[in-house]
This record gives structure tokens, C-alpha cells and sequence, in this order.
């Protein structure tokens, strides 16, 4: 059986730079709005109704631990959603993203505990692509045949992982966990991810899907393991698009307990912590 990709891609050269900015700032461990801030953005929201926002960044300072951090920056972001949307035009493709404390930190924390607005104004839309620098869209269609299983020692590091598995082949990506039940990354698991990345870099041809499974389950159709395992190769792919990697380089796909390398009910733990892995597909290279 043969496969069909489509990858749609939209270059974003100066993406987040080439936008007007509008920046509200939190309280410490809060995602509410003081009323000053609160205030602020209303009169903001009045004078820019006929503007467009194309993105929303959520941040926070250092004090806590990366998985609470990320969460506290998302529901700020999600915060400042609610109160702009149908308000002022978002863009199709609008985006938001929640930077936890990963991020060139100021030496006022308060600077980083906000949430930065990008947008266009009324005067500059009809400049809209011109302006994020979308330069084409292209529709690439490459063929991917079946997944082959390749045989890589584990002590490979993983550029020689990367570097001997073929195009349309899966190499299974060791030590990221994820804290029970969630799709919070461990930190002990950010070592592995800053190295994946460290490989995309280095390989601007690469292009990947993460492939997210479960453990544990045998109704291998249940919707809550497969939405985890979607939310977990998903949350791998927003750490690589944060940190740069453009978004048509990686997609992701969860197959809950699926595809298990061992048949469930698994005999033992090692069993499952086979089948609850992050595999990698190579989509062209």
C-alpha cells in the first residue's frame, strides 16, 4: 500500500517581527487581568476594532517548574482570546502560543509575566501577506511507502539514529516522558528534545511526523488514549515550532494503544513501557 502526503506550506519569514505589538501584563501566578490591565486592553480593543490580530504569545517569569509555567502561559493566552475574539478580526490562520518561562527571561520579572498581542492595522491589510512575508504557498506531494521497522542499535546517539533510518521508515525515540495522564513533558525528557531539535537545525530537509502511543489499553478505538497520544506528539511538535523549526517540517498523529510492539494486556511493566513510546516518522530528508 502506498501513501499520499500532502504538505501545505506557508513561509513566514518575518513572522511575530513585522506586526504591530500590543503587550498586557499579569500579576504573579494569575491569568486574570488586574483592572488596570483589564481597562488597558478595552480601550485598546476600541481604537483597533477594524485591525487584524494574526497571533497571541502567552509568557511567564521563572519562579515554578516548566509544566506549570506552560499552563499558566496558556490560559493566559486563552484569557486574552476570550476577550478579544468577535471583537477584532483574527487572521484563518491565527495562532497562539504559550511560552511557559522558555524564553530569554528580562531582569524585571514582571516584564515576563504578559501576553503580547500581533496585529495588523486597518491601513496595512490590503500589505496583509506582504507584511508576515508569506512569499508563495506551494502544495508538495511526495510518496511515502509503508512503514519499515529498521534495526539501529540502542546506543546509537540519535544523529546516527536519524542519519540511518530511510525515508518512510519510524525510529523509536527514547526518554520523553510525560507526567501521568497528561501531555506535560518532563523536564528530564527536555535534554532529548533539545537534541531532536539540534538535528532539525542541522537537517533543513528534514521533514517528520511524531507518532504518539499509549499503553495499557485493549479497546484500542478508546477516544481518551488516543486523544492523549495526539496531544502528546502534538505537544513534541509545539516545542520544536517554538523554537523555530517551521510548522510544515513536523506533524504529528496519536494512535492511542493501537500499534503496540507488545500484545495488551501487557505481562509486565517493561511491556508497557515498550508500547508507551514517541516513534518518528521520516517523511523526506
Amino acid at each position: 500500500m502506498k501513501h499520499f502526503i500532502y504538505i501545505f506550506i506557508l513561509l513566514f519569514s518575518g513572522f511575530t517581527i513585522a506586526q504591530e505589538q500590543f503587550v498586557v501584563y499579569f500579576d504573579s501566578d494569575k491569568h486574570e487581568l488586574t483592572s488596570t490591565e483589564n481597562n488597558k486592553l478595552s480601550d485598546w480593543i476600541k481604537s483597533h476594532a477594524k485591525d487584524k490580530i494574526v497571533a497571541i504569545n502567552g509568557y511567564t517569569d521563572e519562579d515554578g517548574s516548566s509544566a506549570y509555567n506552560d499552563s499558566l502561559a496558556q490560559r493566559r493566552v486563552n484569557q486574552i482570546i476570550t476577550l478579544v475574539k468577535d471583537k477584532i478580526a483574527l487572521r484563518s490562520d491565527f495562532k497562539s502560543r504559550s511560552y511557559g518561562k522558555n524564553f530569554e527571561q528580562d531582569k524585571d520579572k514582571a516584564k515576563n509575566r504578559r501576553v503580547t498581542i500581533y496585529y495588523i492595522e486597518e491601513k496595512d491589510l490590503a500589505r496583509e501577506n506582504e507584511i508576515l512575508g508569506i512569499k508563495e504557498e506551494i502544495i508538495i506531494e511526495s510518496q511515502v511507502i509503508d512503514t519499515v521497522k529498521v534495526i539501529i542499535p540502542e546506543n546509537a546517539t540519535l544523529q546516527e539514529k536519524f542519519e540511518k533510518t530511510k525515508v518512510g521508515s519510524t525510529l523509536k525515540i527514547n526518554n520523553i516522558n510525560f507526567h501521568l495522564n497528561t501531555f506535560a513533558i518532563m523536564n528530564e525528557s527536555r535534554p532529548v528534545l533539545y537534541e531532536l531539535l539540534d538535528i532539525m537545525r542541522k537537517n533543513q530537509k528534514l521533514v517528520i511526523q511524531i507518532q504518539g502511543h499509549v499503553c495499557c489499553n485493549i479497546n484500542t478505538e478508546d477516544k481518551k488514549s488516543i486523544k492523549l497520544s495526539n496531544e502528546r506528539a502534538k505537544a513534541i511538535k509545539m516545542f520544536l515550532v517554538t523554537q523555530g523549526i517551521p510548522t510544515y517540517r513536523v506533524s504529528f498523529e496519536g494512535f492511542g494503544s493501537s500499534k503496540p510492539i507488545f500484545s495488551i494486556p501487557e505481562k509486565d511493566e517493561n511491556e508497557r513501557i515498550a508500547n508507551r513510546r514517541v516513534e518518528i516518522l521520516i517523511v523526506s530528508k
